[in-house]
């Protein structure tokens, strides 16, 4: 056997940099050490490497290929591995995309490890440097009596896995189904919290006897009591989603998080067009088995705090690598754009974007529309995109990239900056009124759920839910 051994580093600082390896043997098999720690997730496997690697390969050909995070370009190198004693590599990966220069930070919002993870603390130092992430938030979750090896982290920042660079701390998120594995009132990440928020999970995520009570609209509040930060999960999924929109709970919502869900936006449009500002985030849920990332503006190097306003104020893209800019009359993205003093209800869109990987479109929407479409050249690394727009009336514009390619976690690449919000004076529009009955009818299926299905322990605590369901039915129907 020969050893085959590897040094990582940084093309411009010469530093010794942690990424992930993949080296496929003659026969096409991953070649790793045992106690190495691999990646858990689709599409191409890796083990992960804290800048060096060492490990045993046969002769005949090795195919290469290390990645780090989405700012770097992947290196891939086939070599001939013959009878000597040892073989050495040095690699020097370069960074394509140099928006962390200009104050833009990426972060991960929905990390679990499960029960079968053995090495947390491992993994928990390593994910943040390997998918190059500024902000990293692991939860606590519960289901029945399962030991989740990410539960052993308690709320808070965690300085043991912090550094100035990475800011690593536990959150939680609180859930509740309706069966063992069917959404029910939802899932809301809380993160930026100092204690535990009881109960983490309420109804059958327990056990068949625990009531569907409290609401997660009662858990929002404890979070913000912590100055915390919520955070609806799964593309907005769940009977509460709307409830705790209109109530003003939430200050984000995470999409595309899982890996196995879709790219999907239906029901975060339809919450925009009811006038809610609530800004996009995303994670990847168990492990990080995609690249999916929220980019905050800092205006300089990453800090927490100005991170965190970033999100808070929309000041902020999602994406899998892309990067996407959004600007409407020279204001940047989760501003308020006044043209109702306008005789023509026109403004000045600029898209910047840049990606790695060949991207197919870039599209303008408005309320939930296409209103341009831009096809981009294969190849075409990056580019500036300026149009005049009409608005009609009142909404909210943001820009998304959609692409057939498809990374090494065999994900599409895709990006949506959050929206702008346009006023025009003229605050009645179509999508507003559909959205509005798409919720009335949504919450009226979630009021018979919890009049007929739902369990509770006394008759206070069905009619605590019904009330709030209705308060937030009330509100939509002020909107038609």
């Amino acid at each position: 056997m020969t050893k085959l051994c590897g040094e990582i580093r940084d093309s411009v600082s010469g530093e010794k940099v942690p990424a992930r390896v993949q080296i496929l043997s003659p026969s096409g098999e991953l070649v790793h050490s045992r106690e190495s720690i691999k990646k858990i997730g689709p599409g191409e496997p890796f083990f992960y490497s804290n800048g060096y690697f060492e490990v045993d390969v046969t002769n005949g050909y090795h195919q290469i290929l290390i990645e780090k995070g989405t700012e770097y370009e992947p290196w891939k190198e086939t070599i001939e591995v013959d009878s000597s004693s040892i073989e050495k590599i040095d690699v020097n990966l370069n960074k394509w995309n140099l928006v962390s220069n200009e104050g833009w930070h990426p972060g991960n919002t929905h990390l679990h490890y499960d029960e079968k993870e053995e090495s947390p603390d491992e993994r928990l130092l390593l994910d943040p440097r390997i998918e190059d992430l500024r902000m990293t938030a692991i939860s606590i979750l519960k289901r029945w009596d399962l030991e989740y090896a990410s539960n052993k982290y308690s709320p808070g920042f965690l300085s043991e896995f912090s550094d100035l660079n990475h800011h690593v701390e536990c959150g939680e998120e609180s859930r509740h189904n309706t069966d063992s594995y069917s959404i029910g009132y939802g899932h809301v990440m809380l993160l930026n919290i100092k204690n535990v928020i009881d109960p983490v999970s309420t109804g059958i995520l327990v056990d068949k006897f625990e009531p569907d009570y409290p609401p997660l609209t009662y858990v929002c509040d404890q979070a913000k009591s912590q100055n915390g930060l919520v955070i609806w999960c799964h593309n907005g999924q769940g009977m509460e989603a709307p409830v705790a929109g209109i109530l003003g709970k939430l200050d984000a919502i995470n999409l595309f998080d899982p890996f196995w869900t879709d790219v999907e936006y239906t029901i975060w449009y339809h919450m925009l067009n009811c006038g809610l500002k609530i800004p996009a985030s995303t994670g990847s849920d168990w492990f990080l088995s995609s690249a999916n990332r929220i980019y905050a503006f800092t205006g300089g190097k990453f800090n927490y705090e100005g991170w965190i306003k970033s999100l808070k104020d929309g000041n902020c893209f999602i994406s899998n690598g892309p990067s996407l800019f959004l600007e409407i009359n020279n204001q940047t993205m989760g501003n308020e754009i006044d043209i109702s003093f306008q005789k023509d209800k026109s403004v000045e869109a600029k898209i910047t974007w840049a990606s790695y990987y060949n991207i197919d479109q870039v599209e303008l929407i408005f309320n939930g529309n296409v209103i341009e479409k831009f096809s981009i050249q294969d190849k075409q690394k990056n580019g500036i995109i300026e149009k005049k727009v009409y608005l009609p009336n009142d909404g909210w514009i943001a820009a998304r990239i959609k692409s057939k390619t498809r990374d090494s976690f065999f994900q599409p690449i895709w990006a949506h900056t959050s929206p702008l919000y346009i006023s025009t004076g003229k605050d009645k529009f179509s999508e507003k009124i559909i959205s509005a009955k798409y919720f009335i009818k949504k919450i009226d299926e979630s009021l018979e759920w919890v009049e007929k299905r739902g369990k509770f322990y006394s008759d206070k605590q069905r009619k605590e839910i019904l009330n709030l369901h209705r308060e937030a039915k009330n509100l939509y129907k002020k909107i038609v």
